[in-house]
């Protein structure tokens, strides 16, 4: 019998188009599946989480990711990353050499929110970087499907990738460009007073009717966007 989206816990967005909203930090995972292959985006924040990950997309299409998008350089979106052996991992330009010098910083940050020090030690031995690095727009043929990828930041990181579905709705996955279960989160690796300029970008991406998939929280309309831009230009004082 057929496993459907919804029974492991993932939400459609689109024909071949879902998300998952992962337990603990409320990170969203996202996938795009092609005839050709499959592109996830982002990958978890322990190998074990990444593991589950890769189970129910097997499960769900029968074939394995070939290609990993992340999403920017925080442990609940990349530590699972060393499970998905074999794929083409992308991420936004500068990416690569900030996990390579990063990557006990990383696993520091996972223990203080709540990652068990073996696991999160586990997971940094094998941190992946990036293979590909993304600077302006990247597009991928996943067969009959096309996935755009965009250097969208900085913002909230130094590092903001985004992902354009196109299609009937268009899809944007922000990564933590936004968030809608709660305020943005700025951390020292913050670039706030870029962060507005990000949000412009992703509005010009997608367009008005597509749907955002904020990196926290619930799927938004452009409407959304735009609020949460003007909070962040008053919050960092640009316009």
């Amino acid at each position: 019998m057929d496993v459907a989206w919804e029974d492991l816990g993932w939400e459609r967005l689109a024909d071949g188009v879902a998300r998952r909203r992962l337990p603990g930090w409320d990170a969203t995972v996202g996938v795009v599946a092609g005839e050709d292959a499959v592109l996830l985006y982002d990958t978890g924040s322990t190998l074990r989480e990444g593991a589950g990950i890769r189970r129910e997309l097997q499960s769900l299409l029968g074939r394995r990711v070939t290609h990993v998008a992340l999403s920017h350089p925080h442990f609940d979106h990349v530590l699972g990353t060393a499970v998905f052996a074999g794929a083409e991992v992308y991420g936004a330009v500068g990416l690569d050499g900030l996990l390579r010098r990063e990557g006990d910083a990383l696993r520091q940050d996972a223990v203080r929110h709540g990652v068990s020090p073996e696991e999160a030690a586990e997971a940094a031995d094998v941190l992946v970087v990036p293979h590909h690095a993304v600077s302006g727009e990247c597009a991928i043929d996943l067969g009959g499907r096309q996935a755009v990828l965009a250097d969208a930041g900085p913002g909230h990181s130094g590092h903001d990738l985004a992902l354009l579905v196109p299609g009937t709705p268009d899809v944007v996955f922000c990564g933590d460009l936004v968030e809608e279960s709660g305020e943005p989160q700025a951390g020292p690796d913050a670039v706030g007073p870029r962060w507005p300029a990000a949000l412009d970008r992703l509005l010009a991406l997608g367009g008005p009717h597509a749907r955002y998939v904020p990196g926290h929280g619930a799927v938004v309309d452009a409407e959304f966007v735009r609020r949460q831009r003007g909070e962040l230009a008053a919050r960092f004082g640009v316009s």
